[in-house]
């Protein structure tokens, strides 16, 4: 909405002129026009293109007291955005002005970031902690197109991001090369197919509603990332006198919770099975699903396989039986798969290399339920949704939403026999619980003192540090053989957030920091185990940390190389019969090896290393946490041997 027309056209002089770097006084074009007197006017030309009446010598410079910016920070305000995470661009000025000045920079807060990637995977991480978006503000076509893995990332991991994209709609309203290259006539359409929902409002009014209803999509499970254009005109416009802008309440939508009578049968299947199984990914969207899978685990006394998408089963309880999850889905008569990503490849196993065979993990009569939101939502093109699972019950429904009524109708079938049984199977889970551990412990031990140091080792002396602290680890453990899983006690719902979701390399250091940012407030000491090659994508964002006092205990996994795809190579060569000696080329990080703690401290951040010696670590550690706890980000870079 826009003062006047002419109001419009002074502000494009004079913003024309600030880019061409000429003097602050500008002149209005029927002036320069009018002072051409052998330019010969056309007669009878529509009223338009009319010489306009002459302006003054010094052309008003306009401002605007009320811009539309100033009402889209209103409307923002109402979703208790803690944060803004951005990298600056043009197509938002107005907003970002308006968010520091008129907003208060509070709620939200501006972070700056080195990249679009990390804005929207700092966003990822923080989600997962917090429960909440955060807000994003990307840059037009190329902003977006930098930001695109990571919304990609959290679109696969069923993630909440808020995304407001900035653009210059309006082609009068480009001013040069720059603004045509990046603006676009529909900009969200290169992310269309991994973004739950999209609009481009073209009001302000428009906007209100849009942002409003975004938020309750963005957080409706299954969530996934939104996003809104904001065009620059609706932004910089002055919002008319006696505009009628209101903002709609917002009425969050309560998640969809499985039907009654497909729940009493899932419910009867487990009660009456000899060897149920539950096998779970993502149900641990809050402190309940926790709470919910543990007391559905124990009312039954089954075993849980945690394919850990969150911190769904702690990882000492005696019913945890992922260490040895494939003979418990071998024995299994019954499994529920609770938001479970991959069914199809938790029942069989693939085999061979030339010739891929494929065979069942389960004994034939073995009955599959599913209970998962991801029913509710599936796009065609990008093949996220794994091949098809032919299960005998499938509720299209949040399996944490409904672990209340799963776990009320399993308590009605229940019989004085069953309970007996159930409590002859569970001593029995429990000693072969601690037999898997007692495994993994003895297992770790293998290669304690070697150089480069084992991820068992590292992992090992990351938890002799904070284990009495109120921890949080916010990286992927699949890179490091998964030790921490199987050595640390994951207990609460914030111990571990997950993976990358698309498996995009760069998720790492700005997952880690989003998340660390969310912690900061609950004064938790976050830890990232970082991948060095996932480092590379995105080392700018040690500056946010640095910055923005973001305390973050970061221990590198440098292992100098892209090793999954350094196995990939191999398997390649081995398979081509050509051996393996060549394997190494483009895909090893040496020669020269790089050096984190010197890019870290280059950044701000205090580190050490690189440390090879076993020895050295435990201290450095100690050293890093009393940094981290003091409110600043700390890495130690560590040697490490590949998995």
């Amino acid at each position: 909405m826009r003062k006047s027309k002419k109001d419009s056209v002074n502000r494009r002089d004079f913003l024309r002129a600030a880019a061409a770097g000429t003097a602050a006084l500008v002149v209005h074009p029927a002036v320069a026009k009018a002072a051409s007197p052998e330019q010969p006017r056309a007669t009878g030309a529509p009223p338009l293109l009319k010489a306009q009446p002459d302006a003054p010598a010094g052309a008003e410079v306009v401002t605007v007291d009320r811009p539309g910016s100033d009402f889209m920070v209103d409307v923002l305000k109402t979703l208790n955005f803690e944060y803004l995470c951005a990298n600056p661009g043009n197509s938002f000025r107005s907003l970002h002005e308006s968010l520091i000045n008129y907003g208060g920079n509070r709620t939200p807060e501006f972070i700056t970031c080195c990249h679009e990637e990390s804005s929207v995977a700092m966003g990822h991480g923080y989600a997962k902690i917090e429960g909440k978006p955060l807000l994003v503000c990307v840059h037009g076509t190329v902003g977006l197109q930098h930001a695109s893995m990571a919304i990609y990332d959290a679109f696969c991991d069923r993630v909440p991001v808020y995304i407001v994209l900035g653009n210059f709609g309006d082609a009068a309203e480009r001013f040069g090369q720059v603004d045509w290259t990046h603006s676009a006539q529909d900009p969200a359409a290169m992310i269309r197919d991994y973004v739950k929902w999209d609009d481009r409002p073209v009001s302000l009014q428009g906007f209100s509603e849009s942002a409003v209803r975004a938020y309750k999509i963005a957080t409706t499970p299954p969530m996934m990332p939104v996003a809104l254009v904001a065009d620059h005109e609706l932004q910089e416009y002055a919002i008319s006198d006696g505009a009628n802008l209101s903002v709609p309440k917002l009425t969050m939508t309560s998640p969809p919770v499985g039907d009654s009578g497909a729940v009493a049968e899932i419910a009867r299947l487990l009660v009456a099975a000899e060897n149920p199984v539950l096998v779970t990914d993502r149900v641990a969207r809050t402190p309940a699903g926790l709470a919910g899978l543990i007391e559905l685990a124990e009312t039954l006394q089954a075993p849980v396989v945690d394919r850990n998408g969150r911190m769904n089963f702690p990882t000492r309880h005696p019913l945890n039986h992922t260490e040895r999850g494939g003979a418990a889905i071998a024995n299994a008569d019954v499994i529920a798969g609770l938001e479970l990503t991959d069914f199809w490849s938790t029942v069989n196993s693939v085999g061979g290399q030339l010739n891929p065979v494929v065979r069942p993990s389960t004994k034939p009569g073995t009955k599959l339920v599913s209970i998962t939101a991801n029913e509710l939502y599936m796009k065609s093109n990008y093949q996220d949704f794994q091949r098809y699972a032919a299960v005998d019950i499938a509720i299209a429904a949040d399996a944490e939403a409904t672990l209340p009524s799963l776990i009320e109708a399993v308590k009605r079938q229940i019989t004085d026999d069953r309970k007996r049984t159930f409590q002859d199977r569970g001593a029995k889970l429990a000693t072969a619980h601690q037999q898997a551990m007692q495994a993994q412990r003895e297992t770790a031990a293998s290669g304690w003192d070697a150089t480069p140091i084992s991820t068992a080792r590292m992992s090992s002396e990351i938890w002799a540090q904070i284990k009495d602290e109120d921890w949080s680890l916010v990286s992927n453990c699949q890179f490091v053989s998964r030790w921490p899983l199987r050595l640390w006690d994951f207990n609460k719902h914030y111990h571990y957030i997950g993976g990358e979701g698309g498996y995009g390399v760069g998720y790492g250091l700005p997952a880690a920091v989003g998340a660390a940012l969310a912690n900061r407030k609950h004064g938790r000491l976050t830890v990232n185990i970082q991948n060095d090659g996932d480092l590379m994508f995105a080392p700018g964002v040690l500056w946010t940390a640095a910055h923005h006092r973001i305390p973050l205990l970061i221990v590198m996994h440098n292992n100098r190389a892209y090793h999954q795809e350094l196995m990939q190579v191999q398997m390649m060569a081995d398979r081509h019969n050509r051996g393996i000696t060549n394997a190494s080329i483009g895909s090893v990080l040496v020669d020269p090896p790089i050096d984190y703690s010197k890019l870290a401290q280059g950044m701000g951040v205090h580190a050490e290393g690189p440390i090879s010696d076993p020895d050295d670590l435990a201290p450095a550690i100690r050293r890093a946490i009393a940094i981290v706890k003091g409110g600043d980000p700390a890495l130690i870079d560590v040697l490490t041997q590949p998995r």
